[in-house]
């Protein structure tokens, strides 16, 4: 399905585009005949990213813009439509995450998070989906969320809230935007290596290894995993898809949320002894 034209005639932003999965989702998609453009905060990481699409022979622009200012959102999709054409994707990827107890967080921490994660995913799609909407122009939005929008998570605690009402936007635009020819949908990605939220979540190998114990799959995910993913959800060949959050985790916040699934580490002793013990007699009380 990932012929090289999959992505033709599309025109993608993406925020935090210069570095991490959104760095490999612009590569990918432009590989698939996407016209590409990436914003964030850094220059710096987005010329030397927008570059080495150009030198690979891909139609790629960036734009420096805070997702938290309304104001440069718009002054960034203007400057990306001008030499782009019309936009017809977004991809909300920006985020800022950091563990910490939640009594040591104070509410300038608070709002770092919530500023980048929700108030600029929501100010990016409202930006352009009030655009779409005006132009009857038909659009995808892609939410880059995680499993713990739906369960929580400790340690992480303003990322949680700001993950769950993304997935909340996510649902409600489906639903409100869906006749206008908008599709909302988005990825709740596991544990995938990257350079900058690897030093803030995983600062040692050990703890690496425990994520990986703790995966059915034992190990982490790879961001082609991820990219190809995406470029379906963004695909006309996911034109029915609405309103969906695809878990792409190898199965880890299901290996949590089951009661006993912490036994999968106990040794082969443990097991033994329990069919020992079913196969004795048992007290009449006790069955």
């Amino acid at each position: 399905m990932f012929s090289e034209d999959l992505l033709k005639g599309k025109t993608i932003i993406i925020t935090g585009g210069g570095t991490g999965l959104g760095k490999s989702m612009a590569t990918r998609f432009a590989s698939l005949g996407a016209r590409i453009g990436i914003v964030s905060r850094s220059a710096s990481n987005l010329e030397p990213t927008a570059n080495q699409l150009r030198e690979s022979g891909h139609i790629a622009e960036f734009e420096t813009c805070d997702v938290r200012d309304p104001g440069q959102i718009s002054t960034a999709i203007d400057r990306l439509t001008e030499r782009l054409g019309p936009i017809n994707v977004l991809v909300n990827n920006a985020a800022g995450n950091f563990i910490s107890r939640t009594e040591d967080l104070s509410s300038r921490a608070f709002d770092s998070v919530l500023g980048i994660v929700l108030h600029g995913t929501v100010y990016f799609s409202l930006e352009l989906g009030k655009r779409w909407i005006a132009s009857s122009t038909r659009g995808v939005m892609l939410n880059i969320v995680t499993t713990y929008a739906w369960t929580g998570s400790g340690y992480v605690v303003p990322s949680a809230v700001s993950k769950a009402g993304v997935l909340a936007l996510t649902r409600s635009l489906a639903v409100e935007w869906g006749r206008k020819g908008i599709r909302s949908v988005a990825i709740a990605p596991g544990m995938f290596p990257t350079k900058g939220a690897w030093d803030r979540l995983v600062p040692s190998g050990s703890v690496e290894e425990t994520l990986k114990s703790r995966n059915p799959l034992n190990r982490l995910g790879e961001h082609s995993e991820l990219s190809n993913l995406a470029a379906f959800l963004v695909s006309d060949g996911a034109s029915y898809i609405n309103g969906e959050v695809v878990t792409i985790d190898g199965g880890e916040w299901l290996m949590g949320a089951g009661q006993f699934n912490a036994l999968s580490g106990m040794p082969d002793q443990f097991w033994e002894a329990l069919r020992e013990g079913r196969r004795k007699p048992q007290d009449k009380d006790n069955s």
